[in-house]
């Protein structure tokens, strides 16, 4: 029997994109970052304490499309890009669906998941400002890794706060970061400021992305030569995320499919926007009616739950104060397995497109994602990140519906990482502890 040909869609290392795709430029007019202190209009200068000037004029920028440097798109080689888009044929047939489902594999990754993407880019403008140190925090692992490897390419130190609820869940993520050179320590630490004093009123405390986030600023704004480098939620990281979406977009024009939904999991925003943002641009000029699903964990459901106004992206205070949907920045979700997931807001640019109404988003439970990660392993052979296991559910539940309604629709979903060191999760999951992870649970 011959293989399908969509079996596996792939490019020629020459198809890895050359350029970003900002969807600033095609929304209407973001609402500003305000400054954190006069809650004006915040300036360029406002975010140079903790931002060198490429990456701020990224994040301002409105500009469709800016050119990749060649350096970063010749690094992008080794994070297995261009990445294949395979059908989940097992997966079909399990389900007995008529539907198709295909899948975007940045698990494929050396660094296990898309997060080089943006780390690579950010790692190459430091160093071209003349920055030795990247200071950043990070949920499950994913985001810490990447930066911490890309940043040996440009003789960068990097420092990584990582959220104590994962750094004590995941402790082979910390060795894989010391590997790789970086500091890591557990949020909130003892290093800052604020961390001693989130510590002295919560002593407990499994920690948050927003009060990692605060102890990553908090240093880099006490040295010149330091910077703070962010895995999520601001402009330019979407951007440099859109060579995913980018590469799926050729990839479907050559296998001839046309994607009824795109589906992705959903924290602060990142893999979600890169692997999306390029079909908005098709919708947004009337060329495709794809239904795009965000998909969040019920521990933190900004976009389904939260409110949309202007919110700190951090704990303690020290951004900008962003347009986005959120739950407050003081918002500690519970102690999940998708730690990536776990950030009390959204990206701005998520938002502004959600509240036009180009996405659409549910929120489920760990226990019923980990299902979704099982099945997908036991057809499909492949471990899956407890955040991809969100995108993972959103598929199959499209699948199943399509199945009640026969009906014989394409679904495309980012698998956005690897599992192999959350196996602690799945053991939960399989022996029935994992406990339940819903806000209402509390």
């Amino acid at each position: 029997m011959a293989i399908p040909k969509d079996a596996r869609i792939t490019l020629d290392p020459e198809e890895i994109p050359k350029r970003w795709y900002n969807l600033a430029a095609d929304l209407q007019p973001l609402a500003p970052p305000l400054n954190p202190v006069t809650k004006e209009p915040a300036k360029p200068e406002d975010f140079a304490p903790i931002f060198c000037k490429a990456i701020i004029e990224q994040e301002a920028s409105t500009e469709r499309y800016i050119d990749i440097p060649e350096e970063v798109r010749d690094a992008l080689i080794n994070l297995n890009r261009p990445s294949p888009l395979q059908r989940a044929y097992r997966l079909e047939k399990y389900l007995k669906t008529p539907a198709k489902i295909y899948f975007k594999r940045e698990d494929m990754s050396p660094l296990g998941s898309h997060k080089g993407n943006t780390a690579l880019a950010q790692a190459y403008y430091n160093a071209e400002a003349g920055i030795h140190t990247l200071t950043t925090e990070t949920g499950a692992g994913q985001w810490g890794t990447a930066l911490a490897m890309v940043s040996n390419l440009f003789d960068i130190d990097t420092t990584v706060f990582m959220v104590k609820g994962s750094y004590n869940q995941k402790p082979f993520r910390k060795t894989l970061m010391n590997m790789y050179g970086a500091k890591v320590y557990a949020s909130p630490s003892e290093y800052t400021e604020f961390g001693k004093k989130v510590l002295k009123e919560h002593p407990d405390t499994t920690g948050s992305l927003g009060i990692a986030i605060s102890e990553a600023c908090e240093l880099a704004t006490k040295d010149e030569g330091t910077c703070y480098a962010l895995g999520s939620v601001l402009n330019h990281v979407m951007l440099h995320q859109t060579v995913i979406g980018e590469e799926t977009m050729l990839q479907m024009q050559k296998a001839e499919v046309e994607p009824d939904y795109m589906v992705a999991c959903v924290g602060g925003g990142s893999n979600f926007a890169g692997f999306t943002f390029p079909m908005m641009a098709e919708k947004l000029k009337g060329k495709s009616e794809t239904e795009i699903i965000a998909v969040e964990p019920k521990a933190a459901p900004s976009l389904t739950e939260g409110e949309f106004r202007y919110d700190y992206g951090d704990t303690g205070g020290i951004t900008p104060l962003l347009m986005m949907y959120t739950l407050g920045s003081e918002f500690v979700p519970k102690s999940i397995h998708a730690g990536g997931l776990r950030y009390h807001g959204m990206s701005p640019l998520v938002s502004a497109a959600y509240d036009e109404h180009l996405l659409s988003a549910v929120a489920y439970d760990q226990t019923e994602t980990f299902e979704a990660g099982v099945m997908f392993a036991k057809t499909e052979g492949i471990v899956a990140a407890p955040e991809s296991c969100h995108a993972i559910k959103g598929a199959i539940d499209k699948a199943l519906e399509c199945k009640a309604n026969n009906e014989e629709k394409t679904i495309v979903f980012c698998l956005s990482g690897h599992g192999f060191l959350d196996l602690y999760g799945y053991e939960q999951y399989m022996d029935g502890t994992l406990p339940s992870s819903s806000i209402d649970n509390y």
